[in-house]
Formats: C-alpha cells, sequence, structure tokens
C-alpha cells in the first residue's frame, strides 16, 4: 500500500516546498493539497454540507492556489508524487485547468495525480457562476473535454457546459493518457457512474464515507455497466489516522493507498509529526520502503 500526507497548504504553515522535501526525505509516496478559492463570510452552508457541523477552521480560506503550490513543491523534489486533493473542477474553466494539469504533469515528469471533486460549499461555487444542483453534470463535461485536449492533437468538444472548437493545446501530459484521476468523497449511484465513466481511482474520506462490500458492490456493477472490469478502479481513502493497526487492516481490505492528514502548523511541529507517522507506517509493514 502506498502512504502518503496531506495538509491545508495556508500562509501561516509549513510552507509547500518545505513540506514536499521533508515528507519526501521520509519515504512518503504523495503529497497532496485540496484547494478552495475563498470561503464566503456568510456561512450559509455548514462545513462539508453536514447539519450542525462545528465551525469551519481558518484553513480553508488560508490556501495558497493548489497549483502554484503543487508546481513549486515539484521544482524541489524528484520522487514524491504531486497530487490535488482536490481540485474543484466545476468551479475552474476547463482550457486554463487542462493546460495546468498538463504542465504540472510535464515538469514533475508524469508525477502528478488529479483528485477531483464536485465542491459541497453552495456559496463558493455559486460565486463562480456555477449553479450548484448542475456541478455534477458540468464536472462531468469538463473532464470528458480535458480528456479530448489531453489525447488529441486537435480538439474539440460540445456538450452542454462546455463548448469549444477544433483547436490546438499543449503541453500533453507526460502520463499516458493523462495523469490518473482520483474521485474523491462519499458516492452514491451518479458518483459510481462518474467514477466508471472517467476515472481511475476512488478516494472517501476515513471515517466519514467507507468503503465496505455493498459500496464495493455498486462500483462494480457501475465499471460492469461501463465495459470495464469491475476491479479496474484503485480505491484509496483520505485521512486515515497514523496507526499502524489501522493502516495494516486497510493494506489487508486491497486499499492501494493510504493518505494521512497533517495540520496546517509550522515547520518544526510538521517535521516533528512526519517523523511519527513515518515510524508508524514502518511498524504497520505496509509499504516496500
Amino acid at each position: 500500500m502506498h502512504v502518503g500526507v496531506m495538509m491545508f497548504p495556508t500562509d501561516t504553515a509549513i510552507q509547500p516546498v518545505a513540506l514536499a522535501v521533508a515528507a519526501e526525505d521520509r519515504g512518503f509516496e504523495s503529497l497532496w493539497f485540496p484547494e478552495h478559492s475563498h470561503i464566503p463570510v456568510s456561512r450559509k452552508t455548514p462545513w462539508g454540507g453536514q447539519k450542525d457541523a462545528p465551525p469551519l477552521p481558518e484553513m480553508y480560506w488560508r490556501t495558497h492556489d493548489q497549483f502554484v503550490a503543487l508546481g513549486a513543491a515539484a521544482a524541489a523534489t524528484s520522487t514524491i508524487r504531486l497530487c490535488s486533493g482536490i481540485t474543484l473542477v466545476a468551479q475552474r474553466d476547463p482550457l486554463w485547468l487542462a493546460k495546468e494539469v498538463a504542465s504540472l504533469d510535464t515538469l514533475s515528469d508524469g508525477r502528478f495525480v488529479f483528485g477531483i471533486g464536485y465542491g459541497w460549499n453552495r456559496e463558493e461555487v455559486e460565486d463562480h457562476g456555477i449553479p450548484f444542483r448542475y456541478r455534477r453534470d458540468i464536472l462531468r463535461e469538463k473532464i470528458l473535454a480535458m480528456k479530448e485536449l489531453w489525447t488529441k492533437d486537435v480538439a474539440e468538444f460540445h456538450g452542454t457546459y462546455v463548448d469549444f472548437e477544433p483547436s490546438w493545446a499543449w503541453p500533453k501530459p507526460v502520463q499516458d493518457p493523462h495523469p490518473p484521476i482520483v474521485m474523491g468523497g462519499g458516492a452514491g449511484p451518479k458518483t459510481f457512474a462518474h467514477i466508471a465513466e472517467f476515472c481511475d481511482g476512488w478516494m472517501p474520506i476515513y471515517g466519514r464515507h467507507g468503503i465496505d462490500d455493498a459500496k464495493l458492490e455498486q462500483l462494480g456493477d457501475a465499471l460492469e455497466a461501463a465495459g470495464r472490469p469491475r476491479d479496474d478502479v484503485e480505491l484509496g481513502m483520505f485521512g486515515v489516522p497514523a496507526d499502524p493497526e489501522i493502516l495494516t487492516g486497510l493494506a489487508e481490505r486491497g486499499i492501494a493507498r493510504a493518505v494521512l492528514s497533517l495540520p496546517p502548523d509550522p515547520e518544526p511541529a510538521i517535521v516533528e509529526r512526519l517523523d511519527r507517522y513515518a515510524d508508524a507506517v514502518r511498524s504497520a509493514a505496509v509499504t516496500d520502503g
């Protein structure tokens, strides 16, 4: 099982380059950065869209731009995978986003993993001019359009939400045909259909959205309906505790990647925590490192 770490890369925490170097030095497979463009002060939508959720932490509105942070991390490292965990695709222009993904994959020599999600903050989504109720359908079209840009010398797309004429767009991603696309968050029938149609992985949040036998059966049915093998999607989990017993259990269940959460703390505290996390991973003996 691969083990990575994730953190909100804020202006008050350890900076992205220092974190990437420290994580790579300790043998972590991947580094994941979430994103939010802004957080409306009204706070009409509770944290995660969950009723009675606690107050939203400040890190949500202090994040660096995701691709700038990952690009800086890529320049300072050589082996660790650089990952978006997750990109709010519906809120982004697909022509620019396709170029950002391809550029980061090229500049990192094929180390990018494209984690995607629909978004839970209604006000944030709608400030981008996106009707919240259609964000899933909009994400789908934008991903399909980006795949055209990544894989064809002359690409075009004509959909309900995305429409562009035959166009050139370079660079192309280093990874063939494009970086792995991983859907984050919980899943029901529509999300499983999307995963089966255009994703390479599924990564829900540990303790919030499980990967039980019923979910695996639903995912398998969706893949089969899409003409793909039932085990054609890699399974991972965000927010996994740095507990050897939990890590071992996930590996035994066939989870391919566990991502441990880091708080947005200053560098000394994060380095100490990374050392503890690395010890836990070694104790669990779930990686080849």
